[in-house]
């Protein structure tokens, strides 16, 4: 009676897990269809507001002066624009033409962050010559260049660059500029409120991702971690089975395989990114772990550790996820503790763990632990995983500092 009672447990459990499985695939499935939609639609929508307001500007410069053409300029930096979105233009010499500060018309505005004209662009002695050839190319003889100027925090600032053209010698007077001038300051405005969207739509993001997170955790999560519970504790009672043993082996292998699957997923929607700051990062993985496994993870920062560069970060993070994946895997731990602060010049994190696992299974073996090593070695860092006197394990991943690898 016992037995059959063992079975239908068994037989149950595995069709529970095989279902499960299929939804966690499902659902990794529709969240990385997701995660794509959502990274097209933002880019989208920040391309579309930005293009919309500078390309809408050159060709309202056009149409409210009634010139020849008008386009705009996008800074490429505090000391560079870039001319982009053009509107009534014949060739495509002006196009992505690249000008630093000082150099030409637009150059001069840059530098001035004053409005600039000129009646012949190619006589005047007003301006620099490096862009004769490209404004011969298009045609154009008269300019007037104006400042799209924001208020930031730290005053008023040069955002982009509008300009006016004729092909014939003109003079644009006093009123052209002006009316420049007001398009300008609707230009600054229209980016500012496009900020300001790209900032929201980011948060609806954020928040979408963190709902879609929160729900594969609380539902597929704790059924997952239920049964993985009921096989442990079948184990426990069936040792004289070797039979039924290997059956809820093979089950635990199945509940292992959607958990990491369903891992995958929750890091994937949280977004973490190498550039965050490292304690934060390595904080949240605490939490994620303990939620997932219901062993407590706790983060403690020694001391204050420099900053890395993004691939350096990455690499300790993923240092800390191989970790609190073996302690998952194997340790059968009470808890654990993930640590970081200065060491020998560099920056040391620890995964120590309190498992009860056998010495074999602490063996730095693993092919994760491997691959980390190389990793590790390859920025001149060092990477052990090693059985503790009083149990657990702890691995350890030291990176140098990059100015104390560069002096080495």
């Amino acid at each position: 009676m016992r037995v059959y009672h063992l079975r239908s447990l068994v037989c149950e459990g595995v069709r529970v897990a095989a279902e499960q499985r299929i939804a966690m695939e499902r659902a990794v499935e529709q969240s990385n269809v997701l995660d794509g939609l959502l990274r097209e639609h933002d880019d989208l929508l920040t391309v579309l507001d930005r293009v919309v307001a500078l390309h809408g500007t050159a060709q309202l410069i056009r149409e409210s002066l009634g010139v020849h053409t008008g386009f705009v300029a996008d800074l490429n930096g505090p000391d560079q624009a870039v001319i982009r979105w053009l509107s009534g233009t014949r060739t495509g010499s002006l196009q992505n033409l690249q000008v630093p500060a000082g150099q030409g018309i637009g150059g001069r505005v840059l530098a001035v962050g004053e409005p600039v004209r000129v009646s012949d662009y190619v006589s005047s002695p007003a301006i620099t010559h490096q862009f004769d050839a490209q404004v011969r190319g298009e045609g154009l003889a008269a300019m007037l260049a104006v400042p799209i100027i924001s208020d930031q925090g730290s005053g008023r600032e040069t955002v982009a660059i509008a300009y006016a053209a004729m092909r014939e010698r003109v003079e644009f007077g006093d009123e052209a500029v002006r009316t420049v001038e007001r398009i300008a300051d609707r230009a600054a405005t229209a980016l500012r409120v496009a900020s300001l969207a790209e900032s929201g739509r980011n948060n609806a993001v954020a928040a979408e991702r963190q709902r879609m997170q929160s729900a594969l955790h609380d539902s597929v999560g704790a059924l997952l971690f239920s049964i993985g519970a009921q096989v442990r504790d079948l184990h426990e009672s069936i040792q004289d089975n070797p039979a039924l043993d290997l059956r809820l082996r093979r089950l635990e292998s199945d509940v292992s395989a959607a958990s990491s699957a369903l891992r995958e997923a929750l890091l994937a929607l949280s977004e973490s990114t190498p550039e965050r700051a490292l304690p934060v990062e390595l904080s949240e993985h605490c939490r994620s772990f303990e939620a997932r496994c219901g062993v407590s993870a706790r983060f403690v920062q020694l001391a204050p550790v420099p900053p890395l560069d993004a691939e350096r970060t990455a690499t300790l993070i993923a240092v800390v996820r191989e970790g609190l994946l073996n302690v998952e895997k194997h340790a059968r731990a009470y808890s654990v503790v993930v640590s970081l602060g200065p060491c020998e010049g560099g920056v040391q994190v620890m995964v120590a763990d309190d498992g009860t696992g056998e010495p074999a299974e602490c063996a730095s073996t693993g092919m994760g632990v491997r691959a980390l090593a190389e990793r590790v070695a390859r920025f001149g860092g060092k990477v052990s995983l090693v059985r503790d006197e009083d149990g657990g394990c702890t691995l350890r991943a030291w990176l140098p500092e990059v100015e104390a690898r560069v002096a080495r």
